[in-house]
C-alpha cells in the first residue's frame, strides 16, 4: 500500500473515532418529552394506559415513562414524583416504580479512555508517516530544513542535442573534461572553476546547457530552483543550502544546478527586511558553501539567470562563479540548426525551407523556435495532414509572432481600405530603404493582438550593432502607415498609435542612451529605468537638469519630424505603387514578396 493510501485510511479512521467519541459523550434521549400540562390533558382524555416512574436520588424529582394507547412512549421530567403517582392512581393506572438508568462503568470509564489512547496512537502513526515519506522533497516537519534538490544519475541530454550555441559549448568543454579526469588538471596546479553562471534571455537554452554538461560528464546532477530555498520561516533556507552541499559532497564529483538564482542571490541591503532578511541569510550560507571555510572539492555549481544586474557582487567574484557565460539568442545559422534539431522527430514536407524560416525569425530564441514547430505540427494534425508543410509554418509564425488571424471578424469596407493603404505605406518603405530588409508578407487580415493588419519584413542578415542610419530608417517605416492615411484620406486614425509609440522610443534612446544627438552631444542622459530596485533605486535621482529634459524633448521631436518628412517624400514618389498595392490587398487580403515587388516594375 503506498503512502497516499495509508495517509487516507489513517485520516478517515481518525475522523470516525472522533465522531464515535462525540456520540458517546453527547448521547441524547431519542424519546419525545411531555410538559406537565400536556401530561394532565392526555391523562384526563384516557390516552395513557401504562406508566413507569424512575425517581432520582435527589427525590422528589424523576423521569416518568408513559405508554399511550397507540403504543408510543413519551417521557416527562417530574419535579415531584409523588404528585404524579397520585394523579396516575386517581386515573386508574397503577404505575411501576424503578430507578433512573445509569451508564455502566464500562461506558463511563473504559470507552473514553480507549478513545483517547487510540487517538494518541494515531497521532504517533501520522508523525511517523510524515517523517518516513522523507527525501529531498519531503514536506514533513522533521525534514522541513532538508534540501529539495532532485538528483539525477543518468542524464540523457548530450551536447549534440544543443544547437546554435557553439562558443558556449566550447567554454563548457573544460568543465566536462575536468569532471572526467580531475587529476590531469590538479597535476599542474590548476584549479577548476567552482562555479559557472549562465546568463541570458529566457528561452535561450541555459538549463539545456547545464543538463548537457552533466550528461557528457556522466556525473550526478542536482537540480533545484532558487525559490525552493526561500521560506517564510527564519533559517530554513540556510538549512537547505547546508543540506544540499552535504548531499553533493557524498556524491562528488557532481554538478549542482540552481535555476533562477536571482530569487535567492539578490544584492544584499536592498530589501525591506533589513539585515536579518531570510533571503540574505540564505545567500550568506551559499557564499560560505561555495568559497568559505567549507571545502567542496569536486562540486561544480552551475546557475542560470536572466537578471545578472541584481545579483550580489560577492557571489560573482572569482572563487565562486569564476566563469560567466552569456547565452545569447542564436544568429541565422544557429536558428537554422535549432530548427533542424527540433524537426528530427517530426515529418517535414519537401517544400519546407529552414533557411528562409531562420531569416524570417530574427530575434527568436531556441524555445520560440521549438514552439513554432510545435504549433506547425498541431496545425498539420488539425487539417488531417501526415506531414508539416511550409504553409503550416508560415501560419504558425504569424500566430506566434503577431497573433492568430481573425478571418471571421466583420470589418467594414471603409476600414479595409484604410488598412490596405496603411500597410502599403509600411511596405513601400521596407522595400525602398536599404537597411530595413525586403517585404516578406503584407496582410489586411485582423490578428489576435488587435491589429487590423500587418507587414512582415525578411531581414537579409542579423545585425550585431544598431546604426544611426538604420534606426532612422526604422522610424521612417513605422511612420509610413500614418503618412499613407494622411495622403489618401486627408484624415488620420488611431491605427498608428503603437507605431508612433515605438518610433518615439527609438528616437528617445538615440538622444539619451546612444549619444546620437548633434545638439546634446555624446552624453548619456538615460535614467536606466530598466533597473528599478526597491531599496537602492527608490529615491533614485534624475541625472540631468530640467533644462536638459526640455532639450531632450526638442531633439526627439526634431528626429521624428525629419523622419516624417523624408518618409512622406518617398511615398509620394511611389504613389502609383501605393494605389496598386492597396487595390491588390483589397482583392487578395494577403500578398507575398514576389507579388509586392512586381508592383514596382
Amino acid at each position: 500500500m503506498n503512502n497516499n493510501k495509508r495517509f487516507n485510511i489513517l485520516f478517515f479512521l481518525m475522523i470516525a473515532l472522533c465522531l464515535l467519541g462525540f456520540m458517546i459523550f453527547n448521547r441524547t434521549q431519542t424519546l419525545s418529552r411531555l410538559t406537565p400540562g400536556e401530561f394532565s390533558k392526555d391523562l384526563a382524555a384516557g390516552k395513557i394506559v401504562e406508566a413507569e416512574i424512575h425517581p432520582n436520588k435527589e427525590v422528589p424529582t424523576g423521569v416518568v415513562y408513559l405508554t399511550y394507547a397507540d403504543g408510543s412512549v413519551q417521557t416527562m421530567n417530574a419535579l415531584n414524583v409523588d404528585e404524579v403517582r397520585d394523579e396516575l392512581i386517581e386515573a386508574g393506572i397503577d404505575p411501576l416504580v424503578g430507578a433512573v438508568p445509569k451508564d455502566s462503568w464500562l461506558v463511563t470509564i473504559l470507552v473514553p479512555m480507549g478513545v483517547i489512547v487510540i487517538l494518541f496512537i494515531l497521532v504517533i502513526l501520522m508523525s511517523g508517516f510524515m517523517g518516513a515519506s522523507g527525501g529531498g522533497g519531503s514536506n514533513g516537519m522533521m525534514n522541513f530544513g532538508k534540501s529539495r534538490a532532485k538528483m539525477s544519475t543518468d542524464v540523457k541530454t548530450k551536447l549534440g542535442d544543443v544547437a546554435g550555441l557553439h562558443e558556449e559549448k566550447e567554454d563548457l568543454e573544460e568543465i566536462i573534461d575536468f569532471l572526467r579526469d580531475p587529476s590531469k588538471y590538479t597535476r599542474v596546479g590548476a584549479r577548476i572553476p567552482k562555479g559557472v553562471l549562465l546568463e541570458g534571455a529566457p528561452g535561450t537554452g541555459k538549463t539545456l546547457l547545464a543538463k548537457a554538461v552533466a550528461g557528457e560528464a556522466n556525473v550526478p546532477f542536482f537540480s533545484i530552483s532558487g525559490s525552493d530555498f526561500v521560506e517564510m520561516f527564519v533559517g530554513v533556507g540556510a538549512s537547505r543550502v547546508r543540506d544540499l552541499f552535504a548531499e553533493a559532497k557524498k556524491n562528488a564529483p557532481c554538478i549542482v544546478f540552481i535555476d533562477e538564482i536571482d530569487a535567492v542571490a539578490r544584492r544584499r541591503g536592498t530589501g525591506m527586511g533589513g539585515g536579518h532578511d531570510e533571503r540574505e541569510q540564505t545567500l550568506n550560507q551559499m557564499l560560505v558553501e561555495m568559497d568559505g571555510f567549507a571545502i567542496n572539492e569536486g562540486i561544480i555549481v552551475m546557475a542560470a539567470t536572466n537578471r545578472v544586474d541584481i545579483l550580489d557582487p560577492a557571489i560573482l567574484r572569482p572563487g565562486r562563479f569564476d566563469r560567466k557565460i552569456t547565452v545569447e539568442a542564436p544568429d541565422v545559422r544557429g536558428r537554422e540548426e535549432i530548427l533542424k534539431v527540433h524537426a528530427r522527430n517530426k515529418p517535414i514536407g519537401d517544400d519546407v525551407d529552414f533557411k528562409q524560416i531562420a531569416q524570417t525569425s530574427a530575434g527568436f530564441t531556441g524555445a520560440d523556435l521549438e514552439n513554432l514547430l510545435n504549433e506547425s505540427a498541431i496545425l498539420a494534425a488539425k487539417n488531417n495532414r501526415a506531414f508539416i508543410s511550409m504553409e503550416d509554418i508560415k501560419m504558425s509564425f504569424i500566430k506566434v509572432g503577431i497573433g492568430a488571424e481573425k478571418k471571421s471578424r466583420i470589418v467594414s469596407d471603409k476600414e479595409k481600405k484604410i488598412t490596405a493603404y496603411h500597410e502599403s505605406g509600411h511596405a513601400i518603405l521596407f522595400h525602398v530603404l536599404p537597411d530595413v530588409g525586403p517585404v516578406y508578407t503584407v496582410s489586411i487580415i485582423p490578428t489576435g493582438q488587435g491589429a487590423a493588419g500587418y507587414t512582415m519584413p525578411l531581414p537579409e542578415k542579423d545585425e550585431m550593432f544598431l546604426t544611426k542610419g538604420g534606426m532612422i530608417q526604422d522610424i521612417m517605416v513605422l511612420l509610413g502607415g500614418r503618412i499613407a492615411e494622411e495622403l489618401i484620406f486627408d484624415d488620420i486614425t488611431t491605427g498608428a498609435s503603437n507605431d508612433i509609440k515605438r518610433a518615439t522610443n527609438i528616437a528617445r534612446k538615440m538622444v539619451t542612451r546612444y549619444g546620437m544627438s548633434e545638439n546634446l552631444g555624446v552624453i548619456n542622459y538615460d535614467d536606466n529605468e530598466e533597473e528599478v530596485f526597491i531599496g537602492r533605486d527608490l529615491a533614485h535621482p534624475r541625472n540631468h537638469s530640467e533644462y536638459i529634459t526640455g532639450e531632450i524633448d526638442k531633439e526627439v521631436k526634431l528626429i521624428i519630424d525629419k523622419c516624417y518628412a523624408d518618409a512622406k517624400k518617398i511615398i509620394l514618389d511611389h504613389k502609383d505603387v501605393l494605389e496598386k498595392s492597396a487595390t491588390l490587398l483589397l482583392e487578395k487580403e494577403r500578398i507575398g514578396r514576389e507579388e509586392f515587388e512586381a508592383l514596382f516594375e
